[in-house]
């Protein structure tokens, strides 16, 4: 019995050679990527895609969109890292310790989109307190979120790794338009009424993510307050092999959080903040941007569907 074929289509990006990076030397699993000369090759991309049990699409949008209809043979399973499928009600949504189920959801799905970076840690820490009658759907969501300059792909990498890096800024706010394609994928998967205003920054490290948001206890459900959060979310994730909760007196100990702890896993650590007096809880992820938000996940999720090929 042959293993199965996985393409990986775009394996020149950061999530990419990632994804074949932590594929390597598997043995359970044949990997192929098309030559340099035939990346923009029409035909031959299709013949891949076609040929091939799973493929795994590292590909901006557009071109992720051409490389699904490009495909006939109805065997093909795939994996998209792009957004192009974030929201499509179609596509089975590659966050696996999202709901009851999703894994299995996953395993057994011919179409999975992998989430975005910054929406992991988002929905992760928001969708089971929505889903709890905790935090009202309706709530004015507000989030800020700090990631490695590789969340700009390989043109984050050559400005701060390139000959001009010393001109690289330390810090940068953007999306001030509020218009970043990732409040309709949140408000989607973590049950909101209204888009969330979401404030993402990058910052002069490779990678890692965190992500806060800020909640006033007035506005939740009567008596909620941050050990009810925590209980929630420490019943949601409980026996999750890569979301941890972190216990309440350990958060206390904290003095800060450090985007670049988690680098190199598929982990992601919530924590619940609490300030009583002021009626304020502060909900934090740190992850890596690489990994649990792109490509460990993908990994995760070509693990689940392997067991089903």
């Amino acid at each position: 019995m042959r293993s199965p074929l996985v393409f990986i289509d775009g394996d020149q990006g950061t999530t990419g050679l990632q994804i074949h990076e932590r594929l390597r030397g598997r043995t359970d699993l044949s990997l192929f990527t098309l030559a340099a000369s035939e990346r923009k090759d029409p035909r031959r991309r299709a013949e891949a895609i076609n040929a091939c049990d799973i493929a795994i699409l590292c590909l901006p949008d557009a071109a992720a969109r051409e490389a699904v209809n490009a495909i006939v043979n109805p065997a093909v399973r795939v994996i998209d890292a792009s957004s192009a499928h974030r929201t499509h009600p179609d596509w089975t949504y590659g966050f696996p310790e999202m709901a009851p189920g999703q894994a299995a959801r996953i395993a057994n799905a011919r179409r999975v989109t992998n989430p975005g970076c910054y929406p992991t840690g988002a929905i992760g820490l928001l969708r089971p307190l929505v889903q709890a009658g905790l935090v009202p759907a309706s709530y004015p969501v507000s989030m800020h979120a700090v990631s490695g300059y590789s969340g700009r792909g390989r043109a984050g990498v050559e400005e701060h790794e390139g000959p001009d890096a010393v001109s690289a800024p330390a810090f940068q706010v953007y999306g001030l338009e509020l218009a970043h394609k990732h409040p309709p994928e949140i408000q989607q998967h973590a049950g909101l009424v209204h888009r969330p205003i979401f404030v993402p920054a990058y910052g002069a490290f490779r990678q890692g993510i965190v992500l806060t948001v800020p909640l006033a206890l007035r506005l939740l459900a009567p008596n909620v307050d941050g050990a009810t959060l925590h209980a929630c979310l420490a019943r949601h994730y409980a026996g999750a092999a890569h979301v941890r909760v972190v216990p309440l007196d350990e958060s206390r100990d904290l003095k800060h959080l450090d985007p670049q702890r988690l680098n190199g896993t598929n982990d992601m650590h919530l924590s619940v903040f609490p300030n009583m007096e002021h009626g304020h809880v502060l909900l934090s992820a740190v992850f890596d941007n690489l990994g649990k938000g792109a490509s460990g996940a993908a990994v995760q999720n070509l693990n689940l569907m392997l067991a089903q090929q």
